[in-house]
């Protein structure tokens, strides 16, 4: 693409005694892309490609509406699973195992995740090497394959000794694996706080743990928590460091403790695809449905938390 600016620059005064000055001609700038052959292919081979994915992605939601609707009724979510009758099976354990999971995860990652953004943002110095470090190994644990948490995890509980297929085994996966989005997402929060209120409260005579505490961080708290509930949505859906695991796929009992065995909805739904029987295929689809009612109003409840809660500084 190139850019054609054109300008005309308003000539200096006449010297005192000189002739008048040449009347002043308005600033003009001239911008456009290249229109060649090559440069639009590009364009529509573009958009193109963003529209396959669009239909590819609603042919696969209208296809799993359609098979799992006939299956989505109170038995798939109050009954257990069943390896004999399949047209009797359901999802009860898979959603509390859910929910016990993404309960225990979010207490250990939310508080180390904040804990974390705040040293780094507010209290590490610039130059420390240390902190530098921090910021290096948290930008590339971002990018770490998720089935790559559930080993380190696997090698953890063993090592002192906990369950693998346990609720909290599984539990640390998912910390370790949405800590580093919870980090970076509440740096961001902190840095859009205007610097103004630090230096307004410094000033008032507080520490600077006062005004982290009473100042920033409550100001920072819609963007955290926006960033915590898109980061737990997508610990929801995650299925390969809790298979790795060992997560049961014939579950008949709540999960009733942190050392509980579990299963989650994503194991179910690996578990019930992977049959060949076409009435586990419908109930697998009538779990993606349920997957992804929770995972829509988790990020409606996102979307309604930055809204209602959205401050311009």
């Amino acid at each position: 693409m190139s850019v054609d600016t054109r300008a005309t620059i308003d000539p200096p005064d006449a010297l005192e005694g000189g002739t008048e000055a040449t009347p002043a001609v308005t600033l003009r700038a001239a911008s456009h892309g290249d229109r060649n052959f090559t440069s639009m292919g590009f364009l529509v081979l573009l958009w193109l490609s963003l529209a396959f994915g669009i239909v590819v992605l609603a042919v696969l939601l209208v296809d799993t509406f359609i098979d799992g609707l006939p299956r989505l009724d109170s038995r798939m979510l109050t009954s257990y699973t069943s390896q004999v009758f399949p047209d009797r099976a359901g999802a009860r354990a898979p959603i509390l195992g859910s929910a016990f999971v993404i309960t225990v995860t979010a207490a250990m990652a939310v508080p180390i995740g904040v804990g974390a953004a705040v040293y780094l943002e507010e209290f590490a110095s610039k130059t420390s090497a240390f902190a530098r470090m921090v910021e290096l190994n948290v930008q590339n644990l971002a990018a770490v394959p998720a089935i790559i948490y559930g080993m380190l995890t696997a090698g953890l509980v063993v090592t002192v000794g906990i369950r693998r297929n346990s609720i909290l085994s599984g539990a640390i996966a998912l910390a370790l694996l949405i800590l580093p989005v919870v980090i970076v997402t509440t740096r961001e929060a902190l840095r859009a706080v205007p610097t103004e209120i630090r230096q307004g409260s410094l000033a008032l005579g507080a520490t600077q743990m006062q005004t982290v505490a009473r100042q920033t961080l409550p100001a920072a708290i819609p963007g955290i928590a926006t960033g915590v509930i898109l980061s737990l949505s997508r610990a929801i859906g995650e299925a390969a460091p809790l298979l790795l695991l060992g997560g049961l796929v014939f579950v008949q009992y709540d999960p009733n403790g942190l050392l509980s065995g579990f299963s989650t909805l994503p194991i179910q739904i690996y578990d019930w695809s992977s049959r060949p029987q076409v009435a586990f295929q419908t109930a697998a689809s009538a779990a993606i449905i349920i997957l992804l009612v929770l995972l829509m109003a988790m990020n409606a409840v996102a979307i309604v938390i930055r809204n209602r809660s959205q401050r311009r500084w």
